[in-house]
């Protein structure tokens, strides 16, 4: 199975010193399952700072692993109730970073579905700020998309 899809992101980030920042996208990709387990894929834009970078999204029994390559290189692990260390290479330098899950809730099948995540990004130990999102992935054509 793969399929062309829109892809519908918005994510939250609140930190101490920016307050809330949002963002929203909305853009194609593709959608496949190898097994049990299944990926999303799509280019980055200029509206993500990130042009030029391949995202992709693996699913599997709950666990959500975002991977970017490109401009941005990067490889977290979204597994609820965990904390996992991950590393963020851009043009400006390469570090590592800690991220607590604190929830994630995935409603995806042969179709399409939700993914929705929630969690807290360390840098050196300290707290960077609070964060989610939440993607919907519908077969192109084939539904309109509402973020509500």
């Amino acid at each position: 199975m793969q399929k062309d899809v829109i892809i519908s992101v918005k994510g939250t980030q609140a930190t101490p010193y920016d307050g809330l920042n949002i963002l929203e996208l909305i853009t194609k990709g593709k959608y496949y399952k190898k097994g049990n387990v299944y990926y999303v894929t799509y280019k980055e834009s200029a509206v993500t700072g990130m042009e030029g970078t391949t995202t992709t999204l693996e699913v599997l029994d709950g666990v959500v692993t975002l991977t970017r390559y490109g401009s941005v290189n990067s490889h977290f692990v979204f597994e609820q109730g965990q904390k996992h260390f991950s590393y963020y290479d851009t043009a400006d330098g390469a570090f590592t970073v800690g991220i607590l899950t604190n929830w994630v809730d995935v409603n995806v099948d042969d179709s399409g579905g939700d993914i929705k995540v929630g969690y807290e990004i360390e840098i050196d130990n300290a707290r960077s700020g609070l964060n989610n999102f939440h993607m919907r992935i519908r077969e192109a054509g084939k539904h309109r998309v509402n973020l509500s």
